[in-house]
């Protein structure tokens, strides 16, 4: 797929990055041969593969899923403007 200057000044405007006239034919050369790139990578087979979410294959580390109370409640409420009995204390809202 060819790219001509026209295309290249308009996504340039859409990106909005500013681009020299005389820089235009190189930028649309370059587009171009994205372009070019990915429709050969159009041409590649992958039915049957996995998608891969990283190139090198690696389960990710997890930890015990234990429910806990956090142990660090008298921190949490430190920085409470009001706690009582171990809670928040919010003002009434409902009559």
């Amino acid at each position: 797929m060819s790219i001509d200057i026209d295309t290249a000044r308009r996504v340039a405007h859409l990106a909005r990055i500013r681009v020299e006239e005389e820089r235009l034919p190189h930028l649309a050369e370059q587009l171009s041969s994205v372009l070019d790139f990915m429709e050969q990578l159009n041409e590649v087979d992958v039915d049957g593969i996995e998608p891969m979410t990283s190139v090198t294959p690696m389960a990710l580390p997890r930890r015990k899923d234990g429910v806990t109370d956090g142990g660090i409640q008298d921190k949490v409420l430190a920085n409470a403007p009001d706690a009582r009995e171990g809670f928040f204390a919010v003002p009434k809202v409902v009559e």
